[in-house]
């Protein structure tokens, strides 16, 4: 009778322990309505405590679990509850969904295929298995986009893909890579500290962080966050090699720029040129290696290939301001001043500063100057040329281009010289005044200032220079013996 007592005092426990269990259950389905999962898990994990073989309190808990976005133990509680009750529907349901949500969709099929087999026509299941066949799909679709480098296209499948796997880091991974590769660092990293947040030693997510920090031109912050995910990673392929890359950039950038300080420009073009093969895919660097190849090409004279350098370098970066303003100084140098003002005409627009308004300016007067006669050009004198530079070309070119030299000649070459011959005067009208070339060299088109400058008489200004006559040991003879109309200087 005693064993019979220990009986019924144990079965009354149990059923004290199970009534008790159900309270729990009871209070936790309460907590869900209410939607208070942190308590409802409590009230569960009671339950579980004093019920350990009950199937349907771990699907309890894994479903507040789900709701607490904490997937993987969800995942935890729906295997544990079907290996209780492999009959357990919600149990594999919930298996299933973990599976999705984590970006196991094969697993996930698996399970919502068991569900079937039980139920037939549950809709649910149904609903599900097409879920989980369309993320492999769009898995199998990013894979392919990735090898492509059609990273646009895998953002997209990572983004249908994540609609149902929410919590699966290698999906958000890969978009957050893709998104950095694009150039969209701002979004990737926020990608990749989302993942961080929740899994601090995530190798993936600390290479992405790395990988926007490269590609932003900070190599040294990028190292610490590659040699971070190799500690965590030591297999990290990726983050392997863009160590070694952001490494290799760093020094040969460096050693270019050292070149280029010490005057050594030929060392210094070498040097980028060098860095530029490194990695094509880190667009911002490779735009600043650009622009310097660029400014060491100007001190090399190498003026055509320092415009397209720097063209090269906005083709990268169109806000960088320092290659546009070194192509347009290569403009200038090379006097086409259009392509200079268009390029200054972009900085000031980016930004209003006094020193841009001054280079913009500028460019528009050479450009405004450039559309006059260059009286310079046609004395044939530099720009800084001496009042006695301008006396000898003048007389070098008025003798050269005097009609009566040419009286034999056809009529349009007798022409062509004539017009050379008033433009050679109008040049040293303007130049030899003092205040007529100082207007000119501000930039005044002197044929507007003049009514018109076409109307003077080139051989009056001919006349008083040489004084007419030979005075000033020059004349013009007619040459008898050489036929009539001939003339021949004769020096005196």
């Amino acid at each position: 009778s005693s064993f019979h007592f220990q009986i019924t005092e144990s079965e009354s426990k149990g059923e004290k322990a199970t009534l008790e269990a159900e309270s729990f259950k009871e209070q936790g389905n309460a907590y869900y309505i209410k939607k208070d999962y942190s308590e409802a898990f409590n009230y569960y994990t009671k339950a579980i405590d004093m019920c350990p073989k009950n199937a349907s309190y771990y699907g309890n808990r894994a479903a507040t679990l789900m709701m607490l976005s904490r997937h993987r133990e969800a995942l935890e509680d729906s295997q544990q509850a079907v290996r209780l009750d492999d009959t357990f529907m919600k149990g594999h349901l919930r298996e299933g969904k973990c599976h999705l949500s984590l970006g196991n969709a094969m697993a996930a099929s698996r399970c919502f295929h068991r569900v079937l087999e039980l139920e037939p026509d549950n809709s649910q299941a149904q609903q599900e298995v097409k879920n989980a066949d369309s993320v492999l799909e769009y898995e199998k679709m990013a894979e392919l986009g990735f090898e492509k480098h059609d990273f646009r296209m895998v953002v997209f499948c990572m983004d249908r893909a994540l609609e149902s796997a929410s919590a699966c880091h290698r999906f958000k991974v890969l978009k957050a890579e893709c998104l950095a590769m694009l150039g969209r660092y701002p979004e990737a990293q926020s990608v990749a500290s989302d993942i961080l947040r929740m899994d601090a030693t995530n190798g993936d997510a600390l290479y992405v962080r790395g990988l926007c920090l490269y590609y932003e031109d900070c190599i040294d912050k990028a190292v610490q966050f590659f040699v971070q995910a190799l500690r965590m990673a030591p297999d990290h392929e990726k983050a392997r090699l863009a160590c070694r890359n952001a490494k290799a950039l760093k020094a040969k950038k460096e050693d270019g720029n050292k070149a280029f300080k010490d005057g050594n420009y030929d060392a210094a073009y070498e040097l980028y040129s060098e860095a530029l093969t490194i990695d094509p895919n880190n667009i911002k660097t490779n735009a600043k290696l650009f622009c310097n190849r660029g400014t060491v090409g100007s001190k090399l004279k190498k003026i055509d290939q320092a415009i397209e350098d720097c063209t090269k370098a906005v083709k990268l970066d169109e806000t960088y301001i320092k290659a546009y303003l070194r192509r347009a100084q290569c403009y200038m140098d090379k006097e086409e001043y259009d392509e200079a003002v268009r390029d200054y005409e972009k900085v000031y627009q980016t930004e209003k500063t006094k020193e841009h308004k001054h280079l913009l300016k500028n460019a528009q007067l050479e450009l405004k100057k450039s559309k006059r006669k260059d009286y310079y050009k046609v004395l044939g004198v530099d720009k800084n040329a001496t009042e006695d530079e301008i006396k000898k070309a003048y007389r070098k070119r008025a003798l050269m281009h005097h009609p009566d030299r040419h009286s034999s000649a056809s009529a349009e070459v007798q022409k062509e010289e004539e017009k050379k011959f008033k433009e050679v005067g109008e040049a040293f009208t303007v130049l030899s005044d003092p205040k007529k070339k100082s207007r000119y060299d501000s930039g005044h088109d002197m044929e507007d200032d003049t009514g018109n400058m076409g109307d003077f008489d080139a051989n009056n200004i001919f006349k008083a220079f040489f004084g007419g006559g030979g005075g000033q040991g020059y004349s013009f003879e007619a040459n008898q013996s050489s036929g009539p109309g001939n003339f021949f200087f004769q020096f005196g």
